[in-house]
């Protein structure tokens, strides 16, 4: 079911269990054979004990299966380290809960049903007539995407990728692989013309688990990537979902969706899902706070994502969260007699003479390159005959307001005395000192420093488009603009603009011109993310040579959090030039990296958990 959309964390490896477990008196798990069930005598009938079904993020606790509560209260307590497991359909939840309140809860989510195209009104569990729709004609067939069953190790780790993107617990990988293998589940994932795996579903096949009565089945995990994944793929992987499900003839199927999930309830209802009665538990664990914890500070709905992010941190650990000014992003966090005001992740920390090392790039070039930092050739622009002198010696220039941020002012790519001046202009704008640099090719790299230790390393893209052979490049943009803002809190946009329209003619088309299905099209020079501009991790991959210039980078501005930005032919490689360094890095557009766990770290260390430190690629660990 969509409930494990809600927030969590990716978990720690754990033992691994049978994928289908029947539960005993008192609790204890009894391992289960496909077709020798100890809980079933020969007429099939069930015994006194339960089903448990373990999904890789956790287990399912199907509560129907279970004759005494004080079972499925032993089996919440056995979950393990860094899981969510779920019980549902439990009879009478709100009992068991309120025998355990300090460990159990009510899940704050609304189920809903499905009722599928052949099914008789009665099994669908609803009273009185009942409509059974009809499923969205095509639905499943959208443009640019393939949904087909998840196949292997490969499939897994991009489901991964996926989950801890959106903030979902992740699964082992050999789980999920075995799992797919069976007829209990039906993982989908939706598959883009490029090959990239852009949206997931789990479907439980209730019937292939515990010959369920009711000829039921439920959904699980459904999520996209909302940096690629076309509009409607959510809704295909459910509609491709119930058409397989009515091919084995299933009666129902059931989700749950966080209560506030507002969006994703008006597609539910759309596509003909109605509200039951069903309740979920869960146990109280770090995963879950969100769900249990008393009301958010005032203001809290308010933060942006980069704000939020430290505020959720901050609260998991029990620290007094305040928010002093919500359009600011500024917080007072409090705990032990400490007490800090952040502003997102800049705080009382970073000194002013640090920040203002970060404002002006001038100033961050100058430092750097003392430190024996590799920079672009620059200069101040002095409006006269130098700065065309300077184009002429290194053939191209970016060119941009010396303080700035968001991408505002900045040209890329300006190689004629013309551009030169127009870009200036556009520079001055913004600040009255403009700077010219050398343009370097390579990607745009950002990583992350806090307290002089690598946290996160990111490759940023410009914004692009896919096309899908129907729509315009306009409505292109407009539709993947939309996306972004809505997967940033309206952070991210794609601005419609001459720099737009620019790109989309050197590409040679115009905004009214359809876009061959599956061609990409990028639509902007620069990867900044308040542009439309998407961020893919690379913290793993990154060459313990630009690691090191890296440290010794924040180390020369003498700043203990912040993004640099470099460029690179590939983030594995040691070639690389400094371009600037910002104070304030977006904390939230790096998962499933631990920004906002090592930023709390470092402004509270007495709340520090033990960690393992991120490790250069092809170095060895500490200690190996």
């Amino acid at each position: 079911m969509t409930d494990t959309l809600a927030t969590g964390t990716a978990r720690a490896d754990r033992g691994r269990g049978r994928r289908y477990e029947r539960v005993g008196p008192g609790g204890d798990p009894v391992a289960v054979a496909a077709g020798n069930d100890p809980g079933e005598d020969e007429e099939g009938t069930r015994g006194d004990d339960g089903v448990v079904l373990d999904c890789g993020w956790g287990r399912l606790v199907f509560g129907q299966t279970f004759h005494d509560q004080a079972a499925v209260a032993d089996v919440l307590r056995s979950e393990a380290a860094g899981a969510r497991d779920i019980c549902i359909y439990l009879r009478d939840p709100h009992v068991l809960v309120s025998r355990l309140p300090d460990e159990l809860f009510i899940d704050p989510s609304l189920t809903y049903r499905l009722p599928l195209p052949g099914s008789r009104p009665e099994a669908t569990g609803k009273s009185g007539t009942v409509e059974i729709p009809t499923l969205p004609e095509g639905a499943a067939e959208l443009p640019g995407v393939r949904i087909r069953r998840l196949r292997d190790a490969a499939d897994a780790e991009a489901v991964n990728r996926i989950y801890a993107a959106n903030g979902m617990v992740t699964a082992p990988v050999e789980i999920l692989v075995d799992n797919a293998a069976t007829d209990r589940f039906l993982h989908l994932v939706a598959e883009a013309t490029t090959g990239e795996i852009v949206g997931t579903i789990t479907g439980v096949d209730h019937v292939a688990v515990f010959d369920d009565p009711d000829n039921g089945a439920s959904l699980w995990c459904l999520t996209v990537d909302f940096n690629q994944a076309p509009p409607g793929t959510g809704q295909a992987l459910i509609t491709e979902l119930a058409a397989r499900l009515v091919a084995r003839g299933r009666a129902y199927v059931d989700l749950s969706v966080l209560a506030e999930n507002v969006g994703a309830i008006r597609l539910y209802e759309r596509l003909g899902f109605y509200r039951t009665s069903t309740l979920c538990v869960k146990r109280k664990n770090p995963i879950n706070e969100r769900l249990f914890l008393p009301a958010m500070p005032a203001g809290y709905d308010q933060l942006n994502p980069y704000a939020k992010i430290v505020a959720d941190e901050a609260m998991r650990r029990g620290i007094r969260v305040e928010v002093t000014d919500p359009q600011w992003g500024e917080l007072r966090l409090s705990t032990g007699g400490r007490t800090i005001l952040t502003r997102e992740s800049l705080s009382e920390l970073t000194s002013a003479v640090a920040m203002s090392r970060c404002d002006d790039k001038r100033v961050t070039r100058r430092i750097l390159a003392e430190a024996g930092l590799s920079v672009p050739r620059g200069r101040t622009a002095s409006g006269d005959a130098a700065d065309v002198e300077f184009l002429a010696e290194v053939g191209e220039l970016v060119v941009k307001p010396a303080r700035g941020e968001q991408g505002n002012g900045i040209t890329v790519g300006v190689k004629t005395p013309e551009a030169l001046a127009a870009a200036i202009e556009l520079a001055a704008r913004y600040c009255t000192e403009v700077l010219l640099e050398e343009l370097c090719a390579g990607e745009d790299l950002r990583v992350v420093m806090i307290d002089h230790e690598v946290v996160a390393a990111a490759v940023r893209r410009p914004a692009s488009v896919t096309g899908d052979g129907v729509h315009d490049i306009a409505e292109l943009i407009a539709r993947q603009s939309r996306r972004r803002a809505a997967a940033t809190g309206g952070e991210s946009r794609i601005p419609l603009d001459d720099i737009t329209r620019d790109v989309v003619a050197e590409a040679g088309y115009e905004l009214h011109d359809i876009l061959p299905e599956g061609q990409v099209l990028a639509v902007r020079r620069t990867a900044n993310l308040h542009t439309g501009g998407t961020i893919h991790d690379v913290t793993g991959e990154l060459h313990p040579v630009i690691a090191e210039a890296c440290v010794a980078a924040s180390r020369a501005l003498d700043i203990p959090v912040t993004g640099l930005d470099l460029l690179t032919p590939a983030p594995d490689r040691p070639e690389h030039v400094f371009i600037e360094a910002n104070e304030r890095p977006g904390l939230a557009n790096h998962e499933p990296q631990p920004t906002a766990e090592r930023f709390v770290d470092l402004l509270f260390p007495g709340t520090r958990a033990p960690q393992r430190l991120w490790t250069p690629a092809g170095a060895a660990p500490s200690g190996a």
